[in-house]
């Protein structure tokens, strides 16, 4: 891939800030779901997915289906619906890394909106076989925030890998 003048080159990811972030991630989402709104954004599944993406052979679908299961223990709903949810997004998101990474960041969140829309519909569709699901237009509120907000969490994730300008023009070949 050639890259794009004036465009950074990011340093390598250390693994530990990879599972540091996704557990701090899990942590926060177990927070923010204490209220259980239909519009919060799960802000795990966007997580996964930036690190699916930008770590393929890091994160994937095992990660994936482990934060699923931690999430359906924590809001006791039935066994595998996260789990399976969670599975389909990153198997989404692996399959369209490499065409993904070209975009830009804010094109990005166009791309991935259908990602997060499939993961509300898989979660939804899971509570309706068991008869505890609704359909409420609300519903597809949370995967236009969680698009919104792809820039932001791109942002933060990357900011480690940043090198810092001044070590880069000072050092000898």
């Amino acid at each position: 891939m050639i890259m794009e003048r004036g465009k950074p080159l990011l340093s390598p990811v250390d693994p530990s800030f990879i599972w540091f972030s996704l557990f701090l991630v899990l942590i926060l989402n177990m927070l923010i779901g204490l209220g259980n709104y239909f519009w919060t954004p799960d802000l795990l599944a966007m997580s996964l997915v930036f690190w699916s993406v930008h770590q393929p052979r890091r994160v994937g679908i095992g990660a994936a289906f482990v934060f699923g299961l931690l999430m359906d223990v924590h809001e006791s709903a039935l066994l595998g619906q996260n789990a399976l949810a969670y599975t389909l997004l990153c198997f989404g998101a692996l399959s369209i890394h490499r065409r993904l990474l070209w975009f830009p960041v804010h094109q990005q969140s166009i791309q991935v909106l259908p990602l997060f829309a499939l993961a509300a519909l898989t979660e939804w569709i899971t509570r309706l076989f068991v008869g505890q699901a609704l359909f409420n237009w609300g519903l597809l509120l949370a995967p236009l925030i969680q698009a919104v907000l792809w820039p932001v969490l791109s942002t933060l994730l990357l900011i480690p890998q940043r090198r810092d300008r001044s070590s880069v023009l000072n050092r000898t070949l």
